[in-house]
């Protein structure tokens, strides 16, 4: 019996000891972490997307604080979260341009011409091994959701074979422009309220024969615009939204109906239903 208490009396004296180690040596190895870094991540979504260049909300929030990222680089939190950073680091946020994903494709499965029909996995960069895609326009989105799977928002769908934007959700973060293997997806000032949805560089000849709503580089758009913000480049009209005043003229001008003005979303919607 006095052996067992003996043991217990050992054990309980090293447990003191080795307790009082450890507290002493938490706090001598501790690492100071600044107060401000926590509060940054509370301002900031949460959603992880990656848009400002970092690994997540926490990474960006320490990068902030250590000098290596601006208070504004938040794509996702916009005007409001930069506010709410800088008044936590005590400096100006400076402008903050709001963006969103936009798809420049409209080449719906009504619209777009098939080489062949795809049964396999729903992949755009499975379907890309296989003869460059299933749809005749090299430019086209393959509508195969890789974008909605990278998309942290839930901003995107596929609706009748090619991706759609709910501009609302979206916070531009990028992560769907990179997933696209087409590139037809493109970040753009939320402000924008025009643009042509469609990124074939190919002849009006070729255009028309994969697509029956294609841009045909027929510049009838660029003679439209008075502002001078849009022009036809490699067969394809391109819009300088720091120029456009989003009048609408190149919209109802365009013979193919491919420009896109002001309710983008839901004219994209009516052109594939």
């Amino acid at each position: 019996m006095t052996e067992i208490l003996i043991a217990v009396a050992v054990l309980a004296g090293c447990g003191l000891i080795f307790g009082i180690i450890l507290a002493v040596a938490s706090k001598f190895f501790a690492v100071q972490t600044d107060e401000r870094i926590e509060k940054i991540t509370e301002c900031l979504p949460g959603a992880n997307c990656g848009g400002c260049g970092f690994a997540g909300c926490g990474a960006f929030a320490q990068a902030v604080v250590n000098g290596e990222a601006k208070v504004n680089g938040c794509s996702a939190g916009g005007a409001k979260t930069a506010q709410a950073v800088a008044q936590i680091m005590g400096c100006d946020a400076g402008d903050t341009v709001e963006k969103r994903a936009c798809v420049m494709c409209s080449g719906s499965d009504e619209c777009a011409e098939k080489k062949y029909i795809y049964d396999g996995y729903e992949s755009c960069a499975a379907v890309m091994r296989l003869g460059g895609g299933d749809k005749l326009c090299s430019f086209a989105c393959l509508g195969k959701g890789d974008c909605v799977s990278a998309c942290s928002f839930k901003a995107i769908s596929v609706i009748g074979g090619v991706a759609v934007v709910d501009a609302e959700k979206c916070g531009g973060c990028g992560s769907c422009a990179k997933a696209c293997p087409r590139h037809v997806i493109h970040i753009i000032p939320k402000t924008a309220t025009t643009w042509v949805s469609c990124s074939s560089k190919e002849k009006g000849v070729q255009v028309k024969k994969a697509c029956t709503i294609g841009c045909i580089g027929c510049k009838i758009c660029e003679k439209k615009c008075e502002a001078g913000a849009i022009a036809v480049t490699d067969n394809l009209a391109k819009i300088d939204w720091e120029k456009c005043t989003g009048c609408g003229k190149c919209a109802e001008a365009c013979p193919r109906k491919i420009i896109i003005n002001s309710n983008g979303k839901a004219e994209i919607i009516e052109k594939i239903d």
